[in-house]
């Protein structure tokens, strides 16, 4: 075996890590560890200049192990690897040292992030010496995608990989694609009407000769990895034959049976049991409500099916179930809208007269239950109404984040209401956030159209005995409560993340964020991407945003998946787990612990790792009782050489500060 002969690298990150950590001291110690040939400091390690300072070592200086101690390894590993591999150094005999996230962003005190600069980049010189040369194995990418969700995110993430010349499967659980937008009467600052943007592109995806539109449906089970996905998707009996349906409505229009419709129309209107969603509805199929519909519920009825032109009511279709090989998947699920009741002021439920957003959006909308006429429970025209921003944002009862919307629908709102009634409007708010193109002009627009800004949060709502509502609230420019007598609330509640996020979270094997929305692999560098390769987030299932802004978000995701498919083949990392046949007993244990599926047992009886499914998280290898199993480029005795650089320089530095013998 040659001789080690190691380069250490300290980044001094601007002043990120050179504020709070002495470098050069840390540079200066590390050059007396065996092995090391050179140890330089540099300003930003991860430019070019910093990157060709290590290969010009590498060729001149014959080292043949790097280590870089600067910022974390998921910002900036795959650069210096990539350095290496240039010079002709394979990449895994690359180790880093994070000493910005774990050192110089963890305290001020300037001594103590030296030592422990020390002791980290110490440690991954030990480390890296037992370090082995592997490689990426490749395989083919399956050019085909699948989206999930079918909303206005979903919509154009499908319609951008399409037009790329890629087969995708947008999967919808809804009888309809649309998602929110579709039940929006107008998006501001433009004032568009929703549909009317929308619905092209709705159309566009139904009739696209690359996309298959599976709605009613949702996934059931994923397996695979990144360019060889399978995917179980459960499509659910509508009861009506699509191939036969011609969308006429008669069906829909002589079912005895209506219920409360609580989806599409937030439980403002009601519908039919067998019914579209909308007018608009993509497909143009209706779908049987089996809850509610007398032939499931009480065995007889009919009409619906003796009234079908074309016989395409079918009470024994069955749920189908079909397998699909895709190579990559764009997650777009949407959000859901926080509700109001899990905070008593607001009274929300205990009036008709308080209502959501969304609720007002239906009231409002043309094709809603009042044909856009804003009206109470009595069918009264409001004369007073107010409007309660942040019902559940910014809240550390509720949610703490902010849902970014919330602000200009509510202006949005003030201005249709003021429009369509003339009423009084009455706006609480904390800050006013108009953050995008056209907002803070939008906001100025309804000032000047008479509507009344309260600048404090409205604390609580009051159901009156006579029906009437009273707000109290703070208004902090007066320094004093304030009460209004209104006909009407409005409630501008919190988005939050879709109510079976855990689900999905564990179905993609994806993170989740504190306030529970799906991870991004990094939130300035990778906002589209996860951590599980091969899948992308697009939309308000990764947090709150707005039309535009989640539009570009899903042309991101999808711009992901074409590249991925232009590139027609993937690198799988070799940094796997690996199975030493003659020490495994066949007791299974890994194969339940490995969260990827990734390991069977063969003919032998035997653990076998599938290194195209292994993520390389080392679960098996902690839970092999005959240790078995080992996690390539993380082996005991890497781990053990780290633990021994690290606690080396710990007892030493232990020593001199309690001048005493170390235990």
């Amino acid at each position: 075996m040659s001789e080690t002969r190691i380069g250490v690298y300290v980044c001094e990150c601007g002043i990120n890590i050179s504020a709070t950590v002495d470098v050069q001291a840390v540079a200066e110690k590390v050059s007396t560890v065996p092995g090391v040939v050179v140890a330089r400091v540099y300003k930003y390690m991860c430019a070019k200049p910093g990157q060709q300072m290590i290969q010009e070592d590498i060729r001149s200086l014959g080292l043949n192990r790097i280590v870089v101690a600067a910022c974390s390894p998921r910002m900036h590993e795959t650069t210096f690897q990539q350095a290496l591999a240039e010079a002709g150094l394979n990449p895994y005999y690359l180790q880093m040292a994070n000493i910005r996230e774990h050192v110089s962003w963890m305290t001020d005190d300037r001594r103590l992030a030296t030592e422990k600069a020390k002791r980290l980049v110490r440690a991954a010189v030990f480390r890296v010496g037992h370090q082995a040369a592997l490689e990426p194995r490749r395989a083919a990418v399956r050019k085909a995608a699948l989206v999930v969700g079918g909303g206005v995110a979903g919509i154009q993430a499908a319609l951008s990989i399409a037009e790329a010349g890629y087969p995708v499967y947008l999967v919808e659980r809804q009888p309809s694609i649309g998602g929110r937008m579709a039940q929006l009467d107008k998006t501001f600052p433009t004032l568009d009407c929703s549909l009317c943007i929308l619905g092209p592109k709705m159309v566009e995806v139904g009739r696209h000769p690359k996309i298959t539109l599976l709605t009613y449906s949702e996934v059931e089970n994923l397996s695979g990895f990144v360019g060889n996905f399978q995917v179980r998707v459960r499509k659910r009996a509508r009861s009506v034959d699509e191939q036969k349906c011609t969308g006429c409505g008669l069906c829909q229009e002589k079912c005895p049976t209506t219920v409360l419709d609580t989806a599409y129309e937030a439980g403002m209107g009601r519908r039919k049991a067998i019914y579209r969603p909308f007018a608009q509805a993509i497909p143009n199929i209706p779908v049987i409500d089996r809850e509610h519909c007398h032939f499931f519920t009480k065995g007889r009825c009919r009409v619906c099916q003796k009234v079908c032109p074309t016989g395409a009511v079918d009470f024994e279709q069955q749920d189908q179930f079909l397998d699909l090989d895709v190579g990559a998947i764009v997650v777009a699920a949407g959000y859901s809208l926080w509700d109001p009741r899990q905070l008593a002021q607001y009274s929300y439920g205990l009036s008709p007269n308080i209502l959501t957003g969304l609720q007002l959006e239906r009231l409002i909308s043309a094709g809603g239950p009042t044909g856009g006429q804003i009206v109470t429970s009595e069918g009264r025209t409001p004369q007073r109404v107010a409007i309660l921003h942040c019902v559940g944002s910014r809240d550390v009862h509720a949610k703490p984040y902010c849902s970014r919307i919330c602000c200009m629908y509510a202006l949005k709102h003030a201005h249709q209401i003021r429009e369509k009634t003339g009423a009084e409007v009455y706006e609480f708010y904390i800050d006013m956030r108009a953050f995008g193109k056209g907002y803070e002009e939008f906001y100025e627009r309804v000032q000047q159209e008479g509507v009344i800004f309260v600048r404090g949060r409205g604390a609580e709502v009051q159901v009156q005995p006579d029906g009437r509502l009273r707000v109290q609230g703070e208004d902090a420019n007066l320094g004093r409560l304030v009460c209004v007598d209104v006909d009407m609330v409005i409630l501008a509640s919190a988005m939050e993340p879709p109510a079976d996020t855990d689900r999905l979270a564990g179905l993609f094997r994806l993170g989740r964020t504190p306030d529970g929305w799906l991870a991004e692999a990094h939130p300035k560098l990778r906002p589209s991407e996860t951590a599980t390769a091969g899948i992308f987030l697009a939309g308000c299932c990764q947090g709150p945003r707005d039309i535009p802004d989640t539009v570009s978000h899903a042309d991101a995701a999808a711009m992901h998946v074409v590249r991925l498919f232009n590139q027609g083949e993937i690198a799988i990392a070799p940094t796997v787990a690996q199975v030493e046949e003659e020490k495994c007993v066949g007791c299974g244990e890994c194969v339940l612990a490995c969260p990827y599926s990734a390991i069977s047992r063969n003919l032998r009886g035997k653990a076998e790792v599938n290194p195209a499914l292994c993520q390389g998280c080392g679960t098996c290898a902690a839970a092999c009782p005959s240790h078995a199993i080992h996690s390539l480029h993380f082996t005991d005795e890497q781990m053990v050489a780290q633990i021994d650089g690290l606690l080396e320089e710990f007892v030493s530095y232990s020593s001199s500060q309690n001048q005493g013998t170390p235990k």
